[in-house]
């Protein structure tokens, strides 16, 4: 008897199917002694569309609407209806005893199998490969750690939830808009409010009425000191009020009131989640968020150096803890090598800022793997992606910055002026992206 493995789209299908020993090439799947590899490319099976429930939707009428179905109906996507009959056959087979879930380990992934197992019918066991990285010792290590498929029900309640509120939402609403109002307008459950979000900051920044006011700093000499008053605040909004502060400080001395010493440390950021990569390529490189997702997919999927994309944590799980080492090894080539060798030195003993199990869902944050790093074969864009993550990484795993801070109070004519400097004990985690900034500036 052999497992049937069923993966999101060709590419993983073929590495897995490497991976798996199956070499027998067939139309659609990939066979070996043990397991029949096969794929999906993306949906293949998608919810109904209104039509296909009643006729009558066909035209776009306002009376018709709410369009409320009593159970959401699943369809074949035409265009790709041959390699759902390749998968519905497989899972005929007699000699067919299990099915590996092998989708994208997340929602959408899990969506996309459990929706063609309904309409083929599944209905013998089924497991689900959970990887965070597509290297082949994950592979390996996924396919002898299969989890049970049912363990996974809840993810796949959450996905169909999120698409049928997105069908019920979306073309109901839409098709409200466009035709009360004779016009293309389209509306949607992430669309509208986002866009409502969008609206009303453009709104503050127009409504905004900019007010001029003033600062006051004195130069004693040695040092410079800026005006506050008692409760703390530096900005005065009368020309009049800042001129008499001037002028009622003019020829008297300065005499320093209070000296304070604070040692202060500032830990490293947090690991990766997408949504903070993404800003940050965009910040740094003007990436949108949807070209950090696509050379954030090559570079997990195709290079196979980074873990999985699409998650929203930014720790990682105990268990990920004794592989740091060998992700750091992979690692210690080119810029990152002198960066990485005092962490190889020691032993590493990572904080919950980047070790907690409680704030891991799905998926851990977003980490090299153990692949070895060839510069050479990414491209500019690669190149600049992974940088960050892989800065991001070390810098998580460095020493707090640490330094002390001195502040002054000098008083003149019964006003309080105050300065602060500090001294580096040490650089910390600091020392990595100060790097980072040094060659971003020669490489201009």
């Amino acid at each position: 008897m052999k497992s049937l493995v069923l993966a999101e789209k060709p590419s993983v299908a073929k590495e897995i199917a490497r991976v798996l020993k199956c070499t027998g090439k067939n139309k659609g799947f990939l066979e070996g002694p043990q397991y029949v590899v096969t794929w999906a490319l993306g949906h293949l099976v998608v919810l109904a569309e209104p039509e296909d429930y009643d006729h009558k939707y066909k035209q776009w009428k306002l009376e018709d609407l709410p369009m409320l179905p009593a159970s959401m109906k699943l369809k074949v996507i035409r265009q790709t209806s041959h390699q759902f009959q390749v998968i519905r056959n497989l899972m005929k087979r007699g000699d067919i005893s299990e099915l590996v879930i092998a989708t994208d380990a997340g929602r959408e992934g899990e969506l996309v199998a459990r929706w063609i197992m309904v309409l083929a019918n599944w209905k013998k066991p089924f497991k689900r490969l959970w990887i965070s990285s597509q290297t082949d010792d994950a592979i390996r290590e996924g396919f002898a750690n299969l989890k049970a498929g049912t363990a996974y029900n809840n993810l796949y309640d959450a996905a169909v939830c999120r698409a049928q509120a997105d069908w019920l939402i979306g073309l109901n609403v839409t098709r409200a808009l466009t035709c009360k109002f004779n016009a293309q307008l389209t509306a949607g459950r992430v669309q509208t409010p986002t866009l409502a979000m969008i609206v009303n900051r453009e709104n503050e920044i127009k409504q905004f009425v900019p007010v001029d006011y003033w600062t006051i700093r004195a130069d004693f000499g040695d040092y410079f000191g800026d005006w506050r008053d008692p409760s703390g605040k530096n900005r005065i909004f009368n020309y009049t009020q800042a001129e008499e502060i001037v002028s009622r400080i003019k020829g008297y001395p300065g005499v320093i009131k209070e000296v304070r010493t604070e040692s202060k440390s500032e830990p490293p950021p947090l690991a990766y989640d997408l949504t903070e990569l993404q800003r940050d390529a965009n910040k740094r490189y003007g990436f949108p968020a949807q070209k950090t997702l696509s050379v954030l997919q090559d570079l997990y999927e195709r290079h196979k150096l980074v873990t999985y994309p699409r998650t929203d944590s930014r720790y990682i799980t105990t268990d990920i803890v004794p592989t740091l080492p060998a992700r750091l090894k992979s690692i210690a080539t080119g810029p990152y090598a002198g960066l990485v060798k005092p962490l190889l030195q020691k032993t590493l003993e990572p904080t919950k800022r980047f070790v907690d199990n409680s704030k891991v869902t799905d998926h851990h944050a977003i980490i090299p793997t153990g692949q070895p790093l060839q510069l050479a074969a990414l491209s500019a864009e690669e190149k600049n992606l992974y940088d960050l993550i892989a800065r991001r990484f070390i810098t998580v795993l460095y020493p707090p910055y640490r330094y002390g801070q001195t502040t002054l109070t000098t008083v003149v004519n019964g006003e309080h002026f105050y300065s602060s400097g500090r001294v580096v004990k040490d650089l910390g985690w600091r020392a990595v992206t100060a790097k980072s900034s040094r060659e971003r500036r020669i490489k201009r």
